[in-house]
């Protein structure tokens, strides 16, 4: 659940911190006091779009921070660990959004830096906000087949996965078909082309790393000559007086007298025979070295030859022979194509029909599950309707099939009749703004017990309904409340008195300066405020005793 919710600088409300509970809880307070910058906090808390018009006058941020206390069972754990984002399922879940002054939004998510898809996507698992439009989303039929696939659950997830993957390869060969026909005559022509580059890539006979072994081997050839007398000149000097034999009389001067200062003069004795026998090794390389230098003009002028073919070869194909090489399979897997061009076609049209064949089979299967899944879904929304005070409802999901898709060949529409016998007919066509906000409001009771989302908010969910509606609107938010956290926002003391906690949002001028404060109502306070919305401007004692009243009554209902 939401345990905390922690706002600065966001329009009017300069610091304000909310503690919240379980169960049913309601936002008060007069017309333009700042209820729905709560609302608006928690969006940007779930990944919702912000803008720095959000940001208090004066102020450079906003920030907001809640904090959810969450079982370790709750499918956003499972979410976090997919993102690489470190959480301890025993921990509490800290999320910050901040807005800055220059247009920045920034998002963290346990201190741990993350983009807005992410946040977005975490959001998703814990709240759900019904703003005061929301409702025109069930006028949208694009999205009534979302809603069906959902409240259809596992079972449907599956086959719409297999479905997807299929229809995914069933793409891509039509995709490829269709390039293939469209095969132009410059296409053709390029045939010609990669003929040719693939017969002079063939003809050079090329070998990984062949450039770089030609490059070394003719910088020796090149200057053999200045390697032949600067290795000669080394080895005369190591091997003659100066080196070898020079190191070789400092070696037995110094033997003959060790013995009288042997703690000193033996140490000397060994490094210089190591360093003789080290020059005499360095000696032998540098004379072999000097015997094998080779002064080839005409293995010279064959190797400038070859550079120039392979250099040539690069200027055209790829910087690096390597790269070469894999232009060649590109082409030529680019020339097999257009050659079998015609067999291609027929085995890619096979293909394609064979995947529409299993496309269709599974859109079928999808038909058949949606159609359960909608006569489900269409009892349920009754009798969530009929205890939301409407008569005799009658709610459908109409099936009508269009072409095949990427979810299948299904098109669906909620249909809906509230007076007895009318047909059903669609919902921007029959519902008023009462009676939207009621299937709204029904729908979210439905797939909250699907979803699992902890904080279901709602604002001003109760738009168009009185008296015994609005009563029922109530109850049906308390129960909801049983299964997660509820807030809305509400003008009607119905909605107000079933809340378990009430909080009112007051807007006052301090020094010339507008500020929001939100407080959670004593007992008494409540009552005050009750009275408030039963009363308008005066508050009276008979308004008094009437909120009493109804705080009782609704507890006994709630007790019941």
């Amino acid at each position: 659940m939401l345990q905390q919710l922690s706002i600065r600088h966001l329009a009017v409300i300069e610091n304000v911190t909310v503690s919240f509970h379980r169960g049913f809880h309601v936002l008060t307070g007069e017309t333009g006091a700042g209820k729905s910058i709560v609302i608006d906090a928690l969006a940007l808390v779930a990944g919702g779009r912000g803008s720095a018009d959000m940001i208090r006058h004066g102020c450079d941020r906003a920030d907001v921070e809640a904090v959810f206390d969450l079982p370790d069972n709750h499918p956003v754990w499972d979410t976090l660990e997919r993102l690489g984002i470190e959480a301890d399922r025993q921990d509490a879940l800290l999320i910050r959004r901040e807005l800055s002054a220059q247009g920045k939004s920034a998002a963290r998510i346990n201190g741990q830096s993350v983009t807005l898809s992410m946040l977005r996507e975490v959001g998703e698992h814990l709240v759900n906000l019904h703003g005061q439009h929301e409702h025109q989303s069930l006028l949208r039929t694009d999205r009534h087949l979302d809603w069906l696939d959902q409240f259809a659950g596992e079972p449907l997830a599956q086959r719409k996965a297999a479905y997807a993957a299929r229809f995914a390869e069933y793409q891509r060969v039509s995709r490829e078909r269709r390039e293939l026909e469209e095969t132009s005559r410059q296409q053709m022509q390029m045939l010609d082309l990669y003929r040719f580059q693939l017969e002079e890539i063939a003809a050079a006979r090329l070998k990984p790393g062949e450039d770089e072994a030609l490059e070394d081997e003719r910088r020796k050839l090149a200057h053999a000559e200045k390697l032949a007398d600067a290795v000669s000149e080394a080895y005369d000097l190591l091997y003659g007086a100066k080196g070898l034999e020079a190191v070789s009389r400092a070696i037995s001067r110094l033997e003959d007298i060790v013995k009288v200062d042997p703690a000193t003069l033996q140490p000397w004795v060994e490094q210089l025979q190591s360093a003789y026998y080290g020059m005499e090794d360095v000696a032998f390389q540098l004379r072999n070295y000097r015997d094998g230098i080779e002064f080839n003009p005409d293995r010279l002028g064959r190797i400038e030859q070859r550079l120039d073919v392979l250099h040539g070869l690069k200027r055209k194909y790829g910087e690096t022979l390597e790269d070469i090489l894999a232009y060649r399979e590109k082409i030529q897997s680019e020339t097999e194509r257009l050659e079998n061009r015609d067999e291609l076609l027929g085995e890619l049209a096979r293909q394609e029909e064979k995947l529409l064949q299993e496309l269709t089979g599974l859109a079928e299967e999808l038909s058949t599950l949606r159609r359960e899944a909608g006569e489900r879904l269409s009892r349920a929304v009754v009798r969530e309707l009929s205890e939301l005070q409407m008569e005799r409802p009658v709610f459908d999901v109409q099936l009508t099939r269009g072409p095949l898709g990427a979810a299948g060949f299904d098109q669906a529409e909620f249909l809906l009749s509230t007076n007895p016998g009318e047909p059903p007919k669609p919902l921007a066509k029959i519902a008023s703004g009462g009676e939207m906000s009621r299937v709204m409001l029904a729908l979210k009771a439905i797939f909250s017990r699907i979803d699992r989302i902890p904080v279901l908010v709602f604002d001003e969910v109760d738009t168009g309904v009185s008296g015994r509606a609005a009563q029922a609107v109530a109850e049906k938010l308390s129960r909801l409340a049983s299964g997660c956290q509820v807030v809305s926002i509400t003008h009607l003391p119905q909605v107000a008195c079933m809340a378990d906690h009430q909080y009112e949002i007051r807007k006052e001028v301090h020094q010339g300066r507008t500020t929001t404060s939100v407080r959670e109502l004593t007992d008494d306070e409540r009552v005050e405020e009750l009275a408030r919305l039963l009363g308008g401007v005066e508050v009276t004692e008979k308004t008094r005793h009437h909120a009493q009243e109804m705080l009782g009554l609704a507890q006994r209902r709630k007790n019941a």
